[in-house]
């Protein structure tokens, strides 16, 4: 019911009752069998202004001086059926009743006396003045009385009538505040809420803390108690590798948080492929949800993806005994609640990657001081050792034999030229020179030919130009540290006769590079390699996947027992194939 729609509600009752009062007064006349066509058009004339006042009501509108408008019709309508019927001793004496109802419904005891006098008043002037009656004063004084009667009684049903309806209006006027003060402190829990979210999420890079938050708030987001929010069960799934573990949640059994989720059919399945909450009814019957011992009892369970762009962070599950209790607002609201955690959790991951990337990067550094001083120490030191040592026995040498002296100085010369030929080659590689000034193709043949003359390891460099036109100084630089340590790698352990280093455009997507370095050494185990790489004491394979990170790249090998390796680089050249190159829609 609409506000406005109250202070009209007398009218309906004047429009029902006047419908009543011609109704009657028309049955009156047949039976009296004064129904004639002046009666008529009298009673229809009141059928059409009261059918004028009930299209107003419905459509809500009113006349100016609406009311004192309708007791002047109906007034006009009594009378004229008084006189034409006979007056104080015809058909229709009580035609007044028609205004004396209007006046009692629109002032009560007040205008039902009123009118009464009124009414009584003009019918006495029809009878003396116009009929020429006045010797009917008892009569005409009854008529009065009966009037006065007539409209004390409607006065008094009309005052118990409205007093009861406006008492009904304003307890519905008051019911209706407080359901909108209700709904106003319901937002305002809500928005506070979610201010409380955000405050926690703008304060802790922990997203541990983040989800167990998010968790807490969700029942109090929901209504608390009230509404059932406190038998929701909740929980947060993210991946871990290949399977959706339970990192937080509400309700769930130790056992449950022990389960994992490959999310490779069900409904868990459908969320991860189409990126869209879900809602089922019958999780028992679910091939993963099953496992779940919690939501044994619920018959409704709500399932959020946690996706931020490309990314694929994992999903948030509520579930609750009724079936209807997640309808569209609040599924509406916990995936505003899930798209603010998926945020939180995007950032302390980016947060925890930066971390794990600046121990990685301390670790690196570390490593490669440690491999340069194991360079140095293999290399140049043992050398420069050996020319002291040599040089004391060129010395006691010249006392004795200066022919076998002067041979022995030739090899020291030859020593020390290639202990100079090292140290000028792990300088090269520290910094290539050569790739800032002659570019990527010219700095890798020359590190080709300074490995082959100093561990005549033989390299074949086969660099497409218009590859490396593509290709910024940065990304240049990168593929020469790729290269350089696939290289050196192959070099040490795979004794291969021949390593070849080939960068081209892939065949099937011109936005991509194919960095391939291969050899034709002893190869190895590539998972077994892998499983226990943490126990080794060289970063070879580390540094090799970081390095393909720092070009959005993606690192394959391959390699066997007796079969050589081939290390293999995809390389986006623009943004729009590191993109497809993420999401794995590469021909390899």
């Amino acid at each position: 019911m609409r506000s406005s729609d109250s202070p009209y509600l007398a009218d309906w009752f004047a429009i029902s009752l006047r419908w009543l009062s011609l109704l009657g007064l028309t049955v009156g006349m047949a039976l009296a069998g004064a129904l004639e066509a002046s009666s008529l058009a009298i009673i229809l004339f009141g059928a059409i202004w009261n059918l004028v006042i009930t299209i107003l009501a419905i459509l809500n509108r009113r006349l100016p001086y609406h009311r004192p408008f309708n007791l002047l019709a109906d007034i006009t309508l009594g009378l004229f059926l008084f006189q034409v019927n006979g007056g104080l001793f015809g058909n229709l004496p009580w035609s007044s009743v028609v205004v004396l109802f209007t006046a009692a419904i629109y002032y009560e005891i007040r205008g039902g006396l009123v009118f009464g006098l009124l009414i009584s008043l003009l019918e006495t002037g029809l009878i003396v003045f116009i009929n020429g009656q006045s010797s009917l004063a008892a009569a005409i004084g009854l008529l009065a009385g009966a009037n006065l009667t007539l409209g004390l009684i409607m006065g008094l049903v009309s005052n118990r009538l409205m007093s009861h309806i406006r008492e009904i209006y304003q307890n519905q006027t008051r019911q209706r505040k407080e359901a909108e003060h209700k709904v106003l402190m319901t937002e305002r829990n809500r928005v506070q809420t979610f201010m409380s979210m955000v405050e926690t999420i703008s304060s802790t890079l922990n997203y541990r803390v983040v989800l167990n938050t998010v968790l807490d708030l969700c029942p109090v987001a929901l209504g608390g108690e009230v509404k059932g929010a406190a038998d929701m069960v909740s929980a947060v799934l993210l991946f871990s590798e290949h399977d959706l573990r339970v990192e937080a949640a509400r309700h769930l059994s130790s056992y449950d948080m022990k389960q994992t989720y490959p999310a490779e059919s069900g409904v868990l399945h459908e969320v991860l492929q189409n990126v869209e909450r879900k809602l089922i009814h019958d999780p028992a019957s679910d091939p993963e949800l099953k496992k779940m011992v919690a939501i044994g009892n619920c018959k409704s369970v709500l399932i959020i993806p946690l996706n931020r762009a490309m990314n694929a962070y994992g999903m948030m599950l509520f579930a609750h005994p009724d079936p209807e209790y997640f309808d569209p607002e609040r599924c509406e609201l916990l995936e505003m609640v899930g798209n603010q955690a998926v945020i939180a959790i995007q950032n302390a991951r980016l947060y925890q990657d930066l971390e794990e990337e600046k121990e990685r990067i301390v670790q690196t550094q570390e490593e490669a001081g440690k491999k340069l001083a194991r360079n140095l120490h293999d290399g140049p030191i043992q050398s420069v050792a050996a020319i002291a040592m040599r040089v004391d026995v060129a010395r006691h040498m010249l006392a004795r034999d200066t022919a076998e002296a002067a041979s022995e100085l030739e090899k020291i010369e030859e020593l020390a030229r290639r202990t100079t030929k090292e140290l000028r080659h792990m300088l090269f590689t520290l910094r290539p020179l050569a790739l800032e000034t002659e570019g990527l193709i010219s700095a890798l043949q020359t590190m080709a030919d300074k490995t082959r003359d100093m561990y005549q390891q033989n390299i074949k460099i086969e660099v497409d130009q218009t590859t490396v036109d593509q290709l910024e100084l940065g990304k240049q630089t990168v593929i020469f540290y790729l290269v350089d340590e696939s290289v050196n790698n192959a070099r040490k352990h795979a004794r291969a006769s021949q390593i070849v280093v080939r960068l081209r455009g892939l065949p099937q997507d011109a936005g991509i590079a194919l960095l391939e370095i291969m050899d034709n050494g002893q190869g190895f185990d590539v998972q077994e390699v892998m499983s226990s790489y943490d126990k080794r004491g060289s970063l070879g394979m580390v540094n090799l996947r970081e390095r393909a990170d720092l070009v959005n790249g993606l690192l394959n090998i391959e390699s066997a027992p007796g079969k050589g390796t081939r290390i293999r680089v995809f390389i986006p050249l623009t943004e729009e194939a590191s993109d497809r190159l993420q999401r794995g829609k590469v021909a390899k």
